[in-house]
């Protein structure tokens, strides 16, 4: 049975795309921190890890790059989760009653407009992760407080969900990328995340992405990462996707020549955004 390092418990959408990711039985193994997942990847102790690096409304996770490229992690795949929040507490529980709402500070940045029109008088508390605060509530038997979470928190934590999909936003998703300390063959391939520096002179960076479009190339998303102790200076995360596999090795021989260093965090396949409830 493989082990899949998540940060976050059960019930958390971590967990969520882990198993729909591997869609067989699998071992999850906890996290407090996603330092700490990729210790367990890098010390051998888990075969995956499953790591947040992007949310549609939330923007990108940039200390999780760093992570993989400070321990030489590699993306072997990835999964878009549809994020439906939903507002749930103890069985018998109702709206009236709720004087205070836990969940993660990103859900509530999500759901702002449901808790102003709703709940504008209700104290809010940044508590952890979804998961966590709907087992905070379960297990404490708190009847004045509810959670924002998912359906699977509810499910675990025998909450009842008072209102489905109070997001802002309702084609929300994260992306996750799957994590080994191995990288997969080339073959079979068709998206890579890459990352690379280049001089400080007119049109360097153009100079690199003219590679790619003519190599017919597609850039799915481009990120500028500050190097630490480097002021003024970045690293380019790039994202890219092929239909010719040759065209992408000539690609990647030509950007070569192009810049001061070049990266591959991982060649995988593509994964599909669907928007669904959950």
């Amino acid at each position: 049975m493989k082990k899949i390092a998540i940060q976050g418990i059960a019930g958390s959408f971590h967990e969520d795309a882990a198993r729909r990711y591997f869609e067989e039985e699998i071992e999850v193994i906890e996290c407090t921190s996603f330092r700490k997942v990729c210790e367990l990847v890098d010390a051998d102790k888990v075969d995956f890890a499953v790591m947040a690096i992007e949310n549609s409304i939330a923007g990108i996770l940039l200390n999780n790059y760093g992570l993989i490229r400070d321990y030489y992690l590699r993306i072997v795949g990835e999964i878009y989760i549809h994020i439906q929040m939903n507002l749930m507490a103890l069985p018998g529980v109702k709206k009236k009653d709720i004087k205070e709402i836990y969940s993660h500070p990103v859900s509530f940045q999500q759901c702002n407009e449901y808790l102003e029109n709703y709940f504008p008088n209700v104290k809010t508390k940044e508590l952890g992760d979804n998961a966590r605060v709907a087992k905070l509530i379960a297990e404490e038997k708190i009847t004045y407080a509810a959670a924002i979470s998912n359906v699977r928190s509810a499910e675990l934590y025998g909450l009842e969900i008072l209102e489905r999909g109070i997001e802002s936003n309702k084609k929300n998703y994260t992306r996750f990328l799957i994590l080994s300390k191995q990288g997969n063959s080339t073959k079979g391939t068709n998206k890579a995340s890459i990352c690379f520096e280049v001089g400080h002179f007119y049109g360097a960076l153009a100079r690199v992405l003219n590679i790619f479009a003519k190599n017919q190339i597609n850039m799915a998303k481009i990120q500028s990462v500050p190097i630490i102790g480097k002021p003024n200076e970045y690293t380019i995360h790039v994202d890219i996707e092929w239909d010719s596999l040759e065209n992408y090795e000539h690609a990647i021989h030509q950007v070569l020549k192009s810049v001061s260093s070049l990266s591959i965090l991982g060649e995988y396949v593509r994964g599909k955004v669907a928007i669904q409830n959950q």
